[in-house]
C-alpha cells in the first residue's frame, strides 16, 4: 500500500504554560508553550472526523471507495463501545467496510497505520486520536494536548513506506491508566522513564536499514518537549531533525495522534524522508521509514482562542452542574438511530411529486402537502443563515445546559441548506452555528456543517451536525 494523502486537526482552543503557571504556580510540560483544548462538545470521535474528511479530501478520495477503517487512541468516549460504526456513518463510508480499532498504548496510532499498510488491496483510511489527561497537578495533565490525524492508504499511493521494524522491552509503570479511571498517571521515575523511552525506540530505530541522520524529519513520540531531544544522541539525529517532526510544542502530548500529527507538520514543511517512530509504555516501539514525496495534505492545526485556567476547567466539564434535573426534550436512541442520516449526513427527501426537498423527509411535503414520498437526495453540507439569535447564560434548554456551561452563550439559527448538485432549490432547518471569540453570526453568512456532540442523556451521547461559518 502506498500514502495516498493526510490530513490533521486540532482544536482552536489552547491553554498557555503561563495560565497554567498562574493557576498552580508552576508549570510541569516540560518544553511545552501551549496545549489544545478540545471544545465543550468535541472529543476524540468528531476530531476523528475532522482529521479524516480532510485526509479524503486532499486525496479526492470517494468515501465509497474506503474498504478498511483502523483508528487508534487512548481516550475514547466510551471504554467499551466500538467508534468505527459512529465514525463510518458521519464520513459515509460503506457498511461493508472492515474496522479495527487499536487502544490502550500511545503507539496506537503508528500501530494503526502498519496494520493498513498490510492490506493487500482497496483503499486504507487510517486515523489516530487522543486527548490525554492527568491529576490537576501532574506533568501528564500539563502537557496534555489533544488533535487528530489521518492518513489514506491506495495500491498506487505516491508515498511509500521502504522498512519498518517493532521492538519491545518490559518497563512496567512508566505511564498507564488504572481500569476504571479517567486519569492516566506514571511512577514519575524520571531517570527510569527516560531509559524506557530511549532504548525502546532506539532499538526499533536501530532496526531498520536506514542511516536517521540523513532523513528530513524524525517523527518521534513526544510525551512533552524535552523527553524526544533526550534520545536525540542515541539515535543519531540533531534536535533540527527532532523538531521538524513535532508538534507538541504549540498542541502538547497527543498521545495516540502525536507521530501522526508531526508526520502531517513535516508534510506541510515539504520535508519527504522521514521516520516515524511510535513509543508506548510498557514498553514497545513501531518504527517506518517513509519517502512521503507528493502525498497530499490539508490540515487544520492553527489555534485561535486563549483560555484563563478557570475557562479551561469549564471547558473540560470540571467546574460546571450537568444537566438539571427532569433533563430536556426526550429523544430515545431508536428514535435517534432512525434520524442517523439526516444528522450525520444531512440526507434530505425530494418530493416524488413536485420535486421540493424536504428536511427531514417525513410526512407531508411542506410545499404541496403530498403523500407520495420522498427520493434521498445527499445534501453538501453548505447553506446561507436566514435567521439568527444567541442563547444567553441561562437561557439554554436543559439538554444544552451543560454546553453552555462549558462554552458560556452559543448561537441558534435557521439555515437555507444547499441542494444537491443537481438541486439549485434550499431546505430550511434549525442548528447551532459555532462561532469563535470574535465572529458574529448575521443573516445572510455562509456556513458549512461539521460533526460534534449534540448532548448526553441516559449515558449515550448523541453526535449530529453543527454548522460553522464557512472560510473565505
Amino acid at each position: 500500500m502506498g500514502l495516498e494523502s493526510v490530513g490533521a486537526y486540532a482544536p482552536r482552543y489552547r491553554l498557555t504554560a503561563d495560565a497554567v503557571t498562574d493557576a498552580w504556580g508552576q508549570f510541569h510540560g516540560a518544553g511545552i508553550s501551549e496545549t489544545a483544548v478540545p471544545a465543550g462538545d468535541e472529543d476524540t470521535l468528531t476530531m476523528a472526523y475532522e482529521a479524516a474528511s480532510r485526509a479524503l479530501e486532499a486525496g479526492d478520495v470517494d468515501p465509497d471507495a474506503v474498504s478498511h477503517l483502523f483508528l487508534g487512541t487512548t481516550t475514547p468516549p466510551y471504554e467499551e463501545e466500538a467508534l468505527s460504526p459512529r465514525l463510518a456513518s458521519f464520513l459515509d463510508l460503506d457498511d461493508a467496510l472492515e474496522t479495527r480499532q487499536f487502544a490502550g498504548s500511545t503507539r496506537a496510532g503508528v500501530d494503526a497505520l502498519a496494520s493498513g499498510l498490510e492490506v493487500a488491496d482497496g483503499t486504507v483510511l487510517v486515523v489516530a486520536t487522543d486527548a490525554p489527561r492527568g491529576a490537576h497537578d501532574d506533568e501528564i495533565e500539563h502537557a496534555g494536548g489533544a488533535g487528530a490525524a489521518a492518513v489514506v492508504l491506495t495500491p498506487d499511493g505516491a508515498g511509500t513506506v521502504t522498512d519498518r521494524a517493532e521492538r519491545v522491552s518490559p518497563f512496567p509503570g512508566t505511564r498507564f491508566r488504572p481500569a476504571g479511571e479517567a486519569e492516566t498517571t506514571g511512577l514519575g521515575v524520571t531517570g527510569y522513564d527516560r531509559r524506557a523511552f530511549t532504548e525502546t525506540v532506539t532499538a526499533a530505530a536501530d532496526a531498520l536499514e536506514i542511516d536517521l541522520s540523513a532523513v528530513d524529519a524524525v517523527c518521534l513520540q513526544s510525551p512533552n518537549g524535552k523527553l524526544p531531544y533526550r534520545a536525540a544522541g542515541s539515535l543519531g539525529v540533531d534536535s533540527e531533525t527532532l523538531q521538524a517532526g513535532t508538534t507538541v510544542h504549540d498542541l502538547g502530548d497527543t498521545g495516540a495522534a502525536s507521530v501522526l500529527l508531526g508526520f502531517a507538520s513535516a508534510l506541510e514543511d515539504d520535508h519527504e524522508e522521514l521516520v516515524l517512530l511510535g513509543y508506548g509504555s510498557g514498553g514497545g516501539a513501531t518504527a517506518l521509514a517513509v519517502d512521503a514525496a507528493d502525498v497530499a495534505i490539508v490540515t487544520a492545526l492553527e489555534g485561535g482562542e486563549t483560555l484563563r485556567y478557570g475557562e479551561y476547567l469549564r471547558m473540560r466539564g470540571d467546574v460546571t452542574p450537568g444537566e438539571p434535573d427532569g433533563g430536556g426534550a426526550y429523544v430515545s436512541v431508536p428514535s435517534w438511530k432512525r434520524t442517523i442520516p439526516q444528522r450525520h449526513r444531512l440526507v434530505a427527501g425530494r418530493c416524488e411529486e413536485c420535486g421540493s426537498l424536504a428536511f427531514p423527509p417525513e410526512g407531508a411535503c411542506p410545499d404541496c402537502g403530498a403523500l407520495e414520498g420522498y427520493d434521498e437526495v445527499a445534501l453538501p453540507g453548505t447553506g446561507t443563515v436566514e435567521a439568527a439569535t444567541v442563547i444567553g447564560q441561562g437561557g439554554a434548554p436543559p439538554e444544552f445546559v451543560e454546553q453552555q456551561a462549558r462554552e458560556g452563550s452559543f448561537v441558534s439559527a435557521v439555515v437555507a441548506l444547499d441542494g444537491s448538485r443537481d438541486d439549485d432549490g434550499t431546505v430550511s432547518t434549525p442548528t447551532q452555528v459555532l462561532t469563535g471569540a470574535d465572529e458574529t453570526v448575521e443573516v445572510g453568512n455562509r456556513v458549512e456543517a461539521t460533526i460534534r456532540r449534540i448532548y448526553t442523556q441516559e449515558g449515550v451521547t448523541r453526535y449530529g451536525f453543527k454548522m460553522q461559518l464557512a472560510a473565505e
